[in-house]
């Protein structure tokens, strides 16, 4: 195991927590910050209930789960959370501004020397790094979801990226058990580059009348072996999450390939995010 560090993940969201869940369970101090107190709290609330299940599944014991949770502190106040930290995860939504608005603070207010990772599964590297004067520590650290069951961190090292940081990187990935895949810093990286035309071509698929919702998930399931179908995959990713993924390689590629299925923008348009709305290609 890496010697423990000190860690801050911004962002309690999905993503958020199960990063902070999986760093305190390895042995490190984590930080988990939110802008709202509400988000922080929902974070915090999942933290707990994940790992209530860990227990309920005989995976850890009640004490074990006491001691996780004690290593994961929370903190709307970003400079004063990253101020003394080994590392930072961001973990907020997908949109490059959002994100380089978060770097722009992480290089005012994170120590020189500390790993500014972020955990985007499409966006370049290169383009979040330029928010900092300190490209050389920003790296891509994509974590799959749910990130305390799924074993593989896709790592990506952007234009200005030291070598010492993604060895330093992969190194503290391995320490948590994480399987690592590395990438180009190309839009969509490995993961969503192959993942995100799949899941639009089965809407596509859809869209057009070729099959039923079922029969599209149920044929990728059973013929191709895989977990979960691509339509349902999409709402447990969440349709919005998708939709700007894919917008963001069409921009970037040039490629009409990636152009978005109209079912799922206008689902967007309607609200309707997949599990965590209540209703995307399935109802919940």
């Amino acid at each position: 195991m890496t010697s423990s560090l000190k860690v801050a993940v911004i962002g309690a969201g999905t993503m958020g927590n199960g990063i902070a869940q999986t760093y305190a369970a390895n042995g490190h101090n984590v930080t988990l910050v939110d802008m709202s107190q509400e988000g922080l709290d929902r974070g915090l609330a999942a933290i707990r209930k994940s790992l209530d299940r860990f227990v309920k599944k005989e995976k850890i014991t009640q004490e074990q789960s006491d001691e996780i949770m004690a290593r994961v502190a929370g903190s709307t106040d970003l400079p004063t959370a990253v101020a003394d930290v080994d590392m930072v995860v961001e973990a907020v939504f997908e949109r490059e501004d959002v994100k380089k608005d978060v770097f722009v603070q992480l290089d005012k207010h994170a120590p020189q020397g500390a790993i500014l990772a972020t955990n985007t599964s499409s966006i370049s590297i290169t383009a979040i790094a330029s928010a900092t004067s300190r490209p050389e520590s920003v790296v891509g650290m994509h974590f799959m979801n749910p990130v305390p069951l799924m074993k593989l961190v896709e790592l990506i090292k952007g234009e200005k990226t030291s070598d010492e940081v993604v060895s330093r990187t992969k190194e503290i990935a391995k320490g948590l058990g994480k399987t690592v895949g590395v990438a180009e810093d190309y839009a969509g990286f490995i993961s969503n580059r192959v993942l995100m035309p799949m899941i639009n071509e089965a809407a596509f698929t859809l869209y057009e009348g070729v099959a039923t919702r079922d029969d599209i998930d149920t044929i990728m399931k059973l013929g191709m072996n895989h977990p979960m179908g691509p339509l349902a995959l999409a709402d447990f990713i969440g349709i919005d999450v998708c939709v700007n993924i894919l917008d963001y390689m069409r921009d970037q590629f040039g490629d009409p390939k990636f152009r978005c299925a109209p079912n799922m923008r206008r689902m967007v348009e309607a609200g309707k995010l997949g599990r965590k709305s209540g209703e995307g290609f399935y109802t919940y």
